[in-house]
């Protein structure tokens, strides 16, 4: 298809991108937008250094390869690099989601749907303001490289979001509920999952109180240990921050006990959702890689070039967020692996602690904070009274070894709105996921 110049590492990725975002406020139509997009990304690597150059103009392509050579410097062994050696040749074609195209859908149908959501909100008094998105996404990428990469995949995703503002004294709750999936058809049928949060939230809302802060043992939701395995954990088994850091390869070594013996984390893009990427954005294929195991850590996310600088093996990590930009190392659908408790036994060993049940936001490197947007006491093993809480905070080391019980019951989640960021790359979509986890020695405030 083009002419790879003799010399160099160079790979191309072309990404075609169809999507849709709708907004509904109070029975209004704000926004309808379909956006299509077609652009690709030229790397060229001479042993020394990387040149890139990204355009829409698809017919220059050769020409930006030619450019990019022309500014190189020719390495007869390139193949011999230690980077080039880690890129994988797969030559395959996964269109997973070709009879099911979201760009096929018509807008009315997809205007439609959203109709039962907005009329739920429509029908309570206490809701002040409200808010419905539509969003969805096709993505088809074709990968290649000189070395004899070429593999064609597609992801896709929709979703409806309601958004919707309860208040009490002048004090907002911001309530909402997000319904996500890989195919059109799948979007229907759940409001009554809609009413019943909106139900659960006005009654939180009138009866929540704030909390004496403290030190409490906590059980988290799948969604809260979903963003606890995210935030706590994840960004820091993404492999570029160790590279170039002698300390942290040290203290981060393989085979170093992290956590609590039951604890698992893995993280994957071959499960079906917003991480889903059959293969990451260097073509290499995607695996299921355990950072923790039995607390031991066990390994870390890779690209090509953080692999060869660790000596190590790429994980299907590097990720970017578009053609725009180069892939940098990212996680896909980060999870903890589910154990052999129940909801109820994890909840009944606790004599006064807390139940988060979902979150605002959360954050975290060294310390972790999960600022809760529900959450309840647990007394003599017993969800009690509705409680406020601004943030739950940890240090992550230590609070990986204070987890004492996680449930057989496990969830994925996929985030309609949003997405992960780092550098100057966001959002990108990113999946997590969990059972009811049990962690003792949390700050609450």
């Amino acid at each position: 298809m083009y002419r790879f110049p003799e010399g160099f590492y160079t790979d191309v990725r072309e990404e075609k991108v169809v999507s849709t975002a709708i907004m509904i406020e109070k029975g209004v139509l704000k926004q309808n937008k379909t956006k299509k997009e077609q652009g690709v990304i030229i790397r060229l690597y001479d042993g020394r250094r990387w040149y890139i150059s990204s355009t829409t103009e698809l017919e220059k392509v050769q020409e930006e390869i030619d450019a990019l050579a022309r500014m190189a410097v020719p390495c007869p062994q390139i193949q011999e690099d230690p980077v080039v050696a880690k890129y994988e040749v797969n030559r395959e074609t996964q269109l997973r989601y070709q009879d099911c195209d979201l760009s096929r859908v018509p807008n009315r149908d997809k205007l439609t749907a959203m109709e039962e959501y907005c009329k739920c909100l429509e029908a309570h008094g206490e809701i002040q303001s409200w808010k419905v998105y539509y969003m969805d996404n096709h993505t088809e990428k074709h990968i290649i490289s000189s070395k004899g990469c070429d593999v064609t995949f597609d992801t896709q995703n929709c979703c409806i979001a309601p958004r919707y503002v309860l208040m009490k004294e002048d004090k907002p709750f911001y309530g909402r509920k997000d319904f996500y999936y890989m195919r059109f058809e799948e979007l229907a049928g759940h409001v009554e999952e809609l009413e019943a949060e909106i139900r659960e939230d006005i009654v939180y809302n009138e009866n929540a109180v704030p909390v004496e802060p403290g030190e409490y043992t906590c059980i988290f939701s799948p969604m809260v240990t979903g963003v606890f395995a995210h935030e706590s954990f994840g960004h820091k088994s993404e492999s570029d921050f160790m590279v170039g850091d002698e300390n942290m390869k040290r203290e981060w070594a393989i085979g170093t006990r992290v956590g609590a013996e039951l604890l698992n984390i893995v993280d994957t893009g071959l499960e079906e959702g917003s991480g889903y990427v059959p293969f990451d954005d260097e073509g290499t294929r995607a695996k299921k890689t355990y950072l923790i195991r039995d607390g031991i850590l066990s390994g870390r996310l890779h690209s090509a070039m953080t692999a060869a600088a660790l000596e190590e093996q790429p994980t299907g990590n590097a990720r970017a967020v578009d053609f725009q930009f180069e892939p940098i190392v990212r996680m896909t659908s980060t999870y903890v692996e589910g154990g052999e408790s129940t909801k109820e036994e994890l909840i009944a060993g606790v004599e006064k602690g807390i139940f988060i049940m979902d979150f605002n936001h959360g954050s975290g490197m060294s310390t972790f904070t999960i600022a809760p947007n529900k959450a309840y006491m647990i007394r003599e093993g017993r969800i009690a009274e509705p409680v406020k809480i601004s943030v739950v905070t940890g240090n992550v080391m230590g609070t990986l070894h204070e987890i004492d019980g996680v449930s057989r019951e496990f969830e994925f989640y996929s985030f309609s709105l949003g997405g992960c960021g780092k550098m100057e790359q966001y959002p990108l979509r990113v999946g997590m996921g969990g059972p009811y986890m049990r962690v003792k020695h949390l700050t609450v405030q």
